[in-house]
């Protein structure tokens, strides 16, 4: 009882508190008997009391290895406050100079320092060693320790050098503190760190104030991101992008949108960068577009949203993400955009890396992909990925929950799902073992011999998406697991075993397709946003203009920009810049007569224009175009253009019909000259001019097989260029 008192007597004196949150108390006791400890700890759980309340009770330093030198600052600033003295808490790092490092050194020396914050690159420093060899070390604390593992989603390989160094300078115990790892993950570090024996604690990971939802990523996604901001228009949020080009291109349309909003990534200066982190918790700026460089450490307790503009790159990541949203308690959105065609971006960046690298990124993306594509309540499926159980059917704060998917009976699936599993001995990763349900003859299944199965194709009338759903919740339901030690491998669990003996229902929701769901919200979107009087009126008066100018109507501005000035209803040029496909050469040669016509249109039937729709693009969203424009002017060769901004031929046509569909004039004559047949211009120019519609698949149609899809959109914009601009 003694202990206790004296513990909370600490925790009051020092940090001004009268109980402790969670486990922190037993996880104190237990470093203070002498054991090492591993704590599995969610952001925002109290993780750095558990270090800083023991070393001020014990005798010597506690050396806490931490991966972030702007962390450390915060750290030690943070314990100093609570102390009379600044050299209770001191860090080592590549910032300080000699003479401030000296200065540590006398304060440990002489027993000042109860806290010492390392990197672990300092860590490795002859000098340092020989110093704390010579000194008396309390205990280890390795902060973020998912650092340690491959399977992390921070993985640094100097963390791997910790438990030689700690050989080196003297045993004591070691805490090892994460806030997100999955048993694996946890496995890795307790092996990595050299102790297996560790006291484990672990604290739930449900953040019940937490909303998850997954949304379709569709061409109009800043669009989606302007409107949700505007809704709340005062609250703090922070906007995850996985390139700095797409952070600093968000953050320049959201501040066009009048949203404050800045950029934040590893590429900007370290002044630049501690600016905007202050302007974020002061509250000069609302939203931070961040790469994930952004966050750690980062203690804002009202974020009242989180936005994934790219899916991350695993769920772990994702979970630290989003927990920064409520810190506080209070409503924290975390909305995630997701499209497959990210996730094919983000499997080709890593060819070229070691192939045990490409494994562990592929299965972390599958896991990410499972959790966006699943209609299992979001909650659920993120405990289960850390090792914990939700029991409720519904938890009422996610997506699927709010939107229950219409279950289906998959009892017969599972029972195929589990057999073809035994069948191949429990040695198998999901997709083979799909390949065998659905028949598909690979490589390494006829290498197995697996294809002489019984089992072979005993799904084959089952669609893939289905299949998918039974494995993902079998999982959850307990009847499979997968192997820790070697990561994605299935294995029936006694539970699954007895489901085979004696089969009962099993209900399951599909998953949701996304680009489905994307091309009927671009559907929806077209149909229920147009005024449909006003379109109709739009298309007479382009009709009327066509037979004047003797140009197709489409040349003039193409239906897409029609139906955004009737969802818009921009009365200016300038407002007219802001749709679709008009850039300020095409708003002054044909804008004048729209804009009079909307402006008549909105007072006659008294319009009140929708301010939150009213999205303003920013002047040369890219600045490639730019280079483009200037490239084509010089005359440079279009593949060689391509190959200098590090795109495909065919996005640099998209940019180059995004730059003529927008007014601007270009010359690309030289070029076509060298790659069509001067037939082949001239046919391809004359159906474009007789044509009511510039639709490319319709073109291929008509044209036949002797044209090429590259030759024809080439003419196509040389067409635009001419007629229209």
């Amino acid at each position: 009882m003694k202990e206790v008192f004296e513990l909370k007597k600490v925790l009051k004196e020092h940090f001004g508190f009268d109980t402790f949150k969670s486990n922190q108390e037993q996880i104190i006791k237990s470093l203070l008997g002498g054991h090492n400890v591993f704590v599995l700890m969610p952001t925002g759980g109290g993780k750095s009391l558990c270090y800083q309340l023991p070393s001020l009770i014990m005798e010597g330093t506690a050396i806490v290895i931490s991966p972030l030198i702007a962390l450390m600052k915060n750290q030690v600033d943070a314990v100093r406050h609570m102390s009379q003295r600044d050299g209770i808490a001191h860090f080592i790092n590549s910032s300080l100079t000699r003479n401030q490092v000296e200065k540590v050194k006398d304060d440990i020396r002489n027993g000042v320092t109860k806290l010492l914050y390392v990197a672990p690159e300092s860590l490795t420093k002859e000098s340092n060693i020989e110093f704390l060899k010579s000194v008396k070390i309390s205990f280890y604390a390795v902060d973020e320790a998912h650092c340690i593992s491959e399977w992390g989603h921070d993985f640094r390989p100097e963390y791997r050098k910790i438990r030689p160094i700690i050989n080196e300078i003297g045993t004591a115990p070691v805490i090892a503190l994460t806030a997100t790892a999955t048993e694996k993950v946890a496995t890795d570090i307790m092996k990595n760190l050299g102790i297996t024996d560790a006291d484990k604690f672990k604290s739930s990971f449900n953040r019940p104030n937490l909303y998850y939802e997954i949304r379709p990523k569709t061409k109009d996604i800043d669009r989606d991101i302007i409107k949700f901001i505007k809704q709340g228009p005062d609250c703090s949020g922070i906007i995850y992008c996985l390139s700095r080009k797409k952070v600093e291109e968000l953050a320049e349309v959201l501040r066009t949108n009048n949203i404050k909003a800045e950029a934040y990534h590893a590429g900007m200066d370290a002044a630049t960068r501690s600016k905007t982190q202050d302007d974020f918790l002061m509250e000069r700026i609302n939203v931070i577009v961040a790469t994930i460089a952004f966050g750690m450490g980062i203690d804002k307790p009202d974020v009242r949203f989180v936005i994934h503009y790219d899916i991350p790159k695993s769920l772990e990541g994702y979970y630290q993400e989003t927990g920064r949203a409520g810190r506080d308690g209070g409503e924290g959105k975390c909305i995630a955009f997701y499209s497959r065609k990210d996730l094919q971006k983000l499997e080709k960046f890593m060819e070229g890396k070691p192939v045990a690298e490409q494994d562990i990124g592929r299965q972390l993306l599958k896991e990410t992909a499972a959790y966006a594509e699943s209609s299992v309540c979001r909650r659920k499926l993120l405990l289960h990925y850390f090792g914990e159980t939700y029991t409720k059917e519904n938890c009422g704060n996610c997506d699927n929950c709010l939107h229950p998917k219409q279950k289906v009976e998959a009892k017969k699936d599972l029972i195929k799902v589990l057999e073809v599993i035994l069948a191949t001995k429990e040695n198998f990763r999901d997709d083979y073992i799909k390949d065998i349900l659905l028949g598909n003859r690979t490589e390494e299944v006829s290498a197995y011999h697996h294809d002489q199965l019984e089992e072979f194709g005993c799904a084959e009338d089952v669609d893939e998406r289905v299949l998918n759903a039974v494995i993902r919740q079998a999982l959850i339901s307990g009847y499979l697991e997968k192997d820790v030690n070697n990561y994605g491998v299935l294995k029936v669990t006694d539970e699954g075993r007895k489901f085979l003996k004696k089969p009962q229902s099993f209900m399951i929701s599909e998953d949701r397709d996304f680009e489905e769901e994307a091309e009927a919200e671009i559907q929806e979107e077209a149909n229920f946003a147009v005024d449909p009087v006003l379109f109709k009126m739009l298309k007479e008066l382009r009709k009327k203009m066509s037979a004047e100018l003797d140009v197709p109507p489409y040349v003039i501005f193409q239906d897409n920009s029609l139906e955004a000035m009737a969802t818009i209803y921009p009365q200016t040029l300038d407002e007219l810049q802001n749709i679709p496909g008009v850039g300020a050469g095409k708003a002054k040669r044909y804008g004048t007569e729209f804009c009079k016509l909307i402006k008549k249109h909105c007072e006659e039937n008294e319009i009140e224009r929708p301010e939150d729709l009213r999205i303003r693009t920013t002047v040369n969203k890219s600045k490639i175009k730019v280079g483009i424009i200037h490239s084509i002017d010089r005359k440079v060769a279009l593949d060689d253009i391509a190959v200098a901004n590090g795109i495909e031929f065919d996005e640099l046509l998209d940019e180059i019909e995004a730059i003529v569909y927008s007014g601007t004039k270009i010359n690309i004559d030289y070029f076509i000259e060298d790659v069509i047949d001067d037939d082949h211009v001239e046919d391809i120019y004359q159906y474009f001019k007789e044509s009511e519609t510039d639709d490319l698949d319709e073109a291929i149609d008509e044209l036949g097989d002797d044209y090429t899809e590259e030759e024809i959109r080439l003419v196509r914009i040389k067409f635009i260029s001419e007629m229209a601009n």
